[in-house]
């Protein structure tokens, strides 16, 4: 597994240059069944990266361009009447892919926005009083600007809560810079990336997560982690036990990523930024990098 793993992250790392870690959390993400949120100004890759993991994997995907006037049946569908058959005929929106990539969904409307929720979490959206399940594997990748960017929406703690993890791409370093200046089109690359991980396969890996073993004693370490955020001064709320699983979830993801069948503290401490940073934003951005530093310093490994 591991080798298979080693093999996307080669591939994406010669779509998104200098960005390693990002990649391999990305992929995490998605092997623990997560959704991921990239937040960064535009132009640093949020797209490329969210493109290159739908056809890394070979799934359905479908893009959708949130703007400030999409409607949630431009997203969930519609039913209209059809004469011929005499009835109404159920449209499905672009939700209804293996893989969707909501492109700057910060920019679309708190009402749209809340069109996703029953579909991350349930996997299945309600419409006109029938629900419908979504296909299996179902992943949301949603790219979001700053919320200091003009014409944004903040996404409600509620919807933030159905994101595994958020990614930051930043910057690249000047070698890596130089190599997408002299470099081929990103888009052109991307087109011709080959899928390597098929349904078949990608299920392979995340039932190997699921078999994944964490030890009482670090479980002990998560719950110290979720009560220190719960007592922490300047905050609501701490940490909540869905993200307490999230948690679980993306360690034993990363552990098996590294071709390991049991979790490390290492594997905790990799993934508890992206996990919980955007679930300690609570308004005051910048403020829960500083909170993740105090976390992970003050709360031992060992009681």
């Amino acid at each position: 597994m591991k080798a298979l793993v080693d093999q996307v992250v080669r591939e994406l790392n010669g779509i998104l240059l200098g960005k390693e870690r990002q990649v391999r959390l990305a992929l995490c993400g998605l092997l623990a069944r997560g959704h991921l949120l990239i937040e960064d100004i535009p132009g640093m890759g949020k797209t490329t990266l969210s493109h290159a993991l739908a056809r890394i994997m070979g799934l359905s995907y479908q893009r959708i361009q949130f703007t400030n006037d999409l409607l949630p049946a431009d997203v969930l569908g519609y039913s209209m009447y059809d004469k011929q058959a005499g009835r109404l005929v159920f449209h499905p929106g672009p939700i209804f892919a293996q893989v969707v990539l909501a492109d700057e969904i910060n920019r679309a409307s708190p009402r749209t926005q809340s069109a996703l929720l029953e579909a991350m979490e349930e996997r299945q959206v309600s419409i006109e009083g029938e629900t419908r399940p979504l296909p299996e594997p179902f992943f949301v990748i949603a790219t979001q600007n700053p919320i200091e960017q003009g014409g944004t929406f903040p996404l409600p703690e509620s919807q933030l809560d159905r994101f595994l993890m958020r990614l930051r791409l930043g910057y690249p370093d000047p070698r890596a810079e130089r190599e997408l200046l002299e470099g081929e089109d990103r888009r052109a690359l991307t087109d011709r990336l080959e899928p390597i991980l098929s349904g078949d396969k990608l299920q392979m890996l995340q039932q190997g997560v699921n078999r994944v073993t964490a030890s009482p004693a670090l479980l002990d370490y998560i719950q110290r982690l979720l009560e220190q955020s719960r007592n922490m001064p300047g905050l609501l709320y701490g940490l909540s036990p869905r993200a307490g699983l999230g948690l679980l979830r993306a360690a034993k993801a990363w552990a098996l990523m590294e071709g390991r069948h049991h979790v490390l503290p290492d594997d905790i401490q990799a993934v508890f930024p992206a996990v919980a940073e955007h679930r300690l934003e609570q308004g005051e951005s910048g403020k829960s990098e500083e909170r993740i530093r105090q976390l992970l310093a003050n709360v031992s490994v060992l009681d």
